[in-house]
């Protein structure tokens, strides 16, 4: 991909032009943002064999999911917060350095020690990518916003799901050392990230100024938009704690509960996060058209009935059960990031970074308290718990509705 390839109509801050959406440039984070969660994913799909090789506990495999969650929600705010004020896209290709260092170590951890640090560097390399990217996508939006941000998200979506679905074929078959041809797709992804930053140059900074970025009047009453980002923020936890549930546990609950394979237990995992992925495309769109709020009220609190019947569930209706659950939760981060930003108007950077930070901190704390519970109580009790953290979706009432002034 060229510069020209992706080149904005919009570079003059004064054209109406600006409103339009440049889906090249879309596609293309949409497209590195799968290769890179893709890489981050094959961290969970392998912990059935780092448990069975390394003989860890689940009070273990929950502290590297938080080395490597911790990681990247402490850096994300961070890194949004310095590209508001001075951004810089050329991180974009240098932050996929640190995931193909992170594969790379993870293939040859034989200790626990080096599997801790693998995950930590697959943090930063998430760190990096996340704020930047979805900066980049809110400067190629014009004027659809969601639509951006869901085609953005749903390129993470996908490579999660590809992630327990390589393991299955790949790694499984052919063991941990398997780990460093994935990291190869770093180098990939750097390359197409390079032109992006091109782009983002010229092109991106003018639309932003002159669109996405600039600061907006609300008609909103004082102090309602700091309330409104604490409603998102706690329905962020409410959503990745029940969602590392799933993707740190759900492959052994499956094989302690029906007595399925490590392989046929990933298919099933492959099958909700391949939900989520569909869920994600629907949800910024949908809030473009109806509003965000009634999509995170469908989102979250739609999700509670499934939630509640899941652990009681057969075989048969635990994989519909899944999906459902992976298409409702799904389609609230598009519509929860964008409602956020238009809180906080002309701190995009920031305000993706804090959100993509927050929900990987929550998701690895989530972890790590659910594996120390897992080996406490069992892993079923860890779903029966879980099941009603979507009832924080009540205070999807109380967010208020943004109106330019």
């Amino acid at each position: 991909m060229t510069d020209t390839a992706i080149r904005s109509p919009a570079a003059d801050p004064s054209s109406p032009q600006a409103e339009t959406t440049v889906f090249g440039v879309i596609l293309a984070i949409s497209g590195c943002h799968l290769l890179n969660d893709m890489m981050q994913s094959l961290l969970p799909a392998i912990y059935p064999n780092l448990k069975t090789d390394l003989h860890l506990s689940f009070g273990e495999i929950g502290l590297v999911t938080l080395a490597y969650q911790i990681t990247a929600s402490i850096l994300q705010p961070l890194v949004g917060l310095y590209a508001d004020r001075r951004s810089n896209p050329w991180v974009l290709p240098g932050g996929t350095l640190f995931s193909l260092a992170g594969l790379a170590v993870l293939s040859v951890a034989h200790v626990y020690g080096l599997v801790l640090l693998g995950a930590c560097l697959l943090g930063v390399g998430s760190s990096v990518f996340h704020p930047e990217s979805s900066r980049v996508a809110r400067m190629a939006a014009g004027g659809r916003p969601g639509l951006a941000q869901s085609l953005f998200q749903v390129g993470g979506n996908a490579g999660q799901a590809l992630g327990p679905l390589a393991a299955a074929l790949v790694v499984v078959r052919w063991g941990q050392s398997s780990l460093a041809f994935f990291a190869l797709l770093a180098l990939l992804a750097g390359a197409v990230l390079w032109n992006v930053a091109v782009w983002a140059r010229h092109h991106g900074a003018a639309r932003l100024a002159a669109g996405g970025g600039r600061k907006i009047a609300l008609d909103l009453p004082k102090g309602a938009a700091g309330k409104g980002i604490a409603i998102l923020l706690v329905l962020i936890f409410s959503k990745y704690v029940y969602m590392a549930s799933l993707t740190s546990y759900f492959t052994f609950y499956l094989i302690e509960r029906f007595q399925l394979s490590v392989e046929s237990a990933q298919m099933h995992l492959f099958a909700f996060l391949a939900a989520v992925a569909l869920g994600t495309i629907a949800g910024g769109p949908v809030g473009d058209r109806f509003g965000r709020k009634a999509v995170i009220w469908i989102s979250i609190l739609g999700v509670l009935p499934f939630t509640l019947l899941l652990p009681y569930a057969s075989l048969f209706w635990t994989g519909p059960l899944v999906v459902v659950i992976g298409l409702l939760l799904a389609s609230a981060f598009p519509a929860i990031v964008v409602l956020a930003q238009e809180l906080a108007p002309g701190r995009i950077g920031m305000i993706s970074g804090l959100f993509f930070g927050f929900s990987f901190g929550m998701g690895g704390l989530g972890a790590a308290v659910l594996g120390e519970l897992a080996d406490w109580k069992g892993v079923e009790t860890v779903y029966k718990l879980c099941a009603v953290l979507p009832a924080l979706g009540l205070l999807a009432a109380f967010l208020p509705n943004t109106r330019r002034r």
